[in-house]
């Protein structure tokens, strides 16, 4: 299991740093379109979908649906003035809210899941709330300040997912060694409050680094860390809300795609939550 995890990221993780770096704008969009399409076929798996015509027909959706958006908010339309476009923003913004009610659903867990455990379309929109703003995001942050310097939004992207896998090995070393009071046993039994407070303290230092690498001032080090902080945050809440419907669903991976790790949902789980959240507070208070 543990070679097949490694020769695995050994694949993906040149790959997806060439994506980001040098693929052409249309390409990058259609790609992560891809990614998202994959998420769709496995999130239609946990609705409790099991005819593979249906969960292809998800995904196809879930695909053209990415596309249109593109074909609608040209990507040299996307940033005008330092501004997100309106509906991209707005995506965002519905974003932001299903998380907030991802996470009351969390708490609650399992009490009133009667009002969506067994409705298929339910959990559907659910997956939609969840990987359409995760395009949103991605191509949002990508193409930030593209015209001013074209790895700008790279490094967006690179901040998210450094603070987000800190945050992952910060907590999964320290919940082995103090975890004591569990995080919401009912949805994920692993996770533990020490934990999490682990990953976020490990995460810090990837926030401080990256104030000091884009020359945030004394009087906006509080916003920065501030958003840094809701992002790992979130991150956690991407990874407990696709446990809870795993477990609702009675599956233990999201997929078999990826050898050693599951499926492409159980790798980019915590990024779903954090990439949108994290875009909706950059272009909101900080861009």
């Amino acid at each position: 299991m543990l070679k097949q995890r490694i020769i695995t990221a050994l694949i993906l993780a040149p790959l997806a740093l060439i994506a980001i770096l040098f693929m052409p704008m249309w390409w990058f969009q259609i790609a992560i379109a891809g990614v998202v399409a994959l998420g769709a076929y496995e999130w239609a798996n946990m609705s409790g979908i099991t005819e593979r015509p249906k969960k292809a027909a998800l995904m196809v959706a879930a695909f053209i649906v990415c596309i249109m958006l593109s074909l609608i908010v040209d990507v040299d339309k996307i940033w005008y003035q330092g501004q997100l476009h309106g509906l991209y923003h707005f995506i965002l913004g519905i974003a932001a809210l299903w998380w907030i009610v991802s996470l009351a659903m969390i708490i609650a867990y399992p009490r009133y899941t009667a009002l969506w455990r067994t409705s298929k379309p339910i959990r559907c929109t659910f997956g939609a709330l969840t990987l359409i703003p995760t395009w949103v995001a991605v191509v949002s942050l990508r193409t930030s300040l593209y015209d001013v310097d074209p790895y700008y939004g790279a490094s967006l992207l690179f901040y998210v997912l450094g603070i987000v896998w800190a945050a992952d090995i910060g907590a999964f070393f320290v919940g082995v060694k103090f975890g004591r009071h569990k995080l919401r046993p009912n949805v994920s039994p692993g996770k533990t409050l020490e934990g999490l407070l682990g990953g976020i303290a490990a995460s810090f230092a990837i926030i401080a680094f990256a104030a000091l690498h884009y020359h945030v001032t004394f009087s906006r080090i509080w916003l920065h860390l501030l958003i840094g902080g809701i992002t790992v945050a979130v991150s956690a809440l991407g990874d407990l809300n696709e446990s809870m419907l795993k477990r609702c669903a009675g599956i233990k991976d999201s997929g078999k795609l990826l050898p050693g790790h599951g499926g492409v949902l159980d790798r980019i789980d915590s990024l779903t939550a954090a990439f949108p959240v994290f875009a909706f507070c950059y272009v909101t208070w900080m861009a």
